[in-house]
């Protein structure tokens, strides 16, 4: 009778809730049924499903998945194959990030300066402190801005990979509602935000919901940020914006 709908979210790592999303979008509908009506998963769509996980991880959203997966010149070793070639230049991206920051750690260490192209030869022409710089100007006179380099002057390396951990966390949380179908100013998605609220006075400044609210206008006003947040889920940056400002409005009600 095939799995029942817990069994294949715990085989994926998936919610209910996403599953029942994918089924009612057409994404992934169940190829049987239980006499009671129950959704029943065969080896084939467990197929499918690992290859929406695959498609999602490498940051497609869930209308061009449905476009990959029923093109009809496509089989399950095309899909195979277009998977491998995008991880694996993800993985060499990735590779040759990590081996540029060692090669900084280990220059630091040794009190060597970096030229300037070794600094930016992986990062193209992006400067990684030009935004120290830009922070600096457009805020170092405020008293978060104080409060942020405190905090953060003590920082061990631990505690810089802790934090990003749950700030990557937090995001795909979001990105997880996301493709659930819940709206930004659904219960869940303002709890997110709050959290998101929260994580930043815990790790940098004091964040009230004014302050909070003009962060989710950054958000999509800088395209930078856009584009940082829109990585993690397309259209992340404007969810995100709009569930910052239905949190700060359900608590100023």
């Amino acid at each position: 009778m095939g799995y029942s709908v817990g069994q294949v979210a715990g085989f994926a790592g998936v919610t209910v809730r996403t599953l029942h999303h994918y089924d009612e979008i057409g994404l992934l509908v169940p190829g049987e049924r239980s006499h009671a009506g129950h959704r029943r998963y065969s080896d084939a769509d467990l197929d499918r499903l690992q290859r929406i996980l695959f498609y999602r991880e490498l940051g497609f959203p869930l209308d061009e998945v449905a476009v990959l997966l029923d093109d009809p010149d496509a089989d399950s070793r095309a899909h195979l194959r277009r998977q491998h070639e995008l991880l694996t230049a993800r993985i060499e991206k990735l590779r040759k990030m990590a081996a540029a920051v060692e090669h900084a750690m280990e220059a630091r260490s040794m009190g060597i300066d970096l030229t300037p192209e070794e600094k930016f030869e992986v990062f193209g022409d992006h400067d990684p402190e030009q935004y120290e710089d830009e922070v600096r100007r457009r805020w170092g006179d405020t008293e978060a801005y104080r409060q942020s380099r405190e905090r953060t002057a003590s920082y061990t390396k631990e505690d810089w990979k802790r934090v990003t951990a749950e700030l990557d966390a937090l995001h795909r949380r979001m990105a997880a509602l996301m493709d659930e179908g819940l709206p930004a100013d659904s219960e869940a998605a303002m709890d997110t935000a709050e959290e998101h609220r929260r994580f930043i006075t815990g790790a940098y400044y004091d964040c009230g919901y004014e302050m909070h609210t003009c962060l989710g206008e950054m958000y999509v006003g800088d395209p930078r940020f856009t584009a940082t947040y829109d990585a993690v889920r397309p259209g992340l940056a404007a969810w995100l914006r709009d569930a910052i400002v239905a949190n700060a409005a359900r608590h100023s009600s």
